[in-house]
């Protein structure tokens, strides 16, 4: 599938400097940031630098340094926020049916408390 990306949605704008954002960390391939409507103790957003719409288009599309630098990153994140001992969740919503609100790929790693079932009826 080809996928169209739209330059206008907020995390292409925070990308740009546009739209200010609390950093938790920042490489050469991604951009990891606080949420600003928390849903756990910790909930952060980890995005590509790159133009991929959802999880599919990443894993199809990106580069290997892209690729490696990005679950590298998530995996300096769950080590610095300390959520390896007690558990972590991670989640990307994907097209209409995922309910993915932003069209720009990206993972919230939500943790720092218990964190109930994953879908409810």
């Amino acid at each position: 599938m080809t996928y169209v990306y739209d330059d206008t949605n907020i995390f292409a704008m925070i990308l740009r400097g546009d739209i200010p954002n609390s950093t938790v960390t920042e490489t050469d391939y991604s951009l990891a940031f606080r949420d600003i409507n928390p849903q756990s103790p910790v909930h952060i957003l980890l995005i590509p630098k790159g133009k991929y719409v959802t999880i599919d288009d990443f894993a199809a599309n990106a580069g290997l340094e892209e690729v490696a630098d990005f679950w590298r990153t998530f995996a300096a994140i769950i080590d610095g926020e300390g959520l390896q001992q007690k558990g972590f969740r991670v989640i990307s919503n994907a097209g209409e049916h995922g309910l993915q609100e932003v069209p720009h790929f990206h993972l919230h790693i939500l943790g720092g408390k218990a964190l109930g079932p994953i879908l409810a009826q």
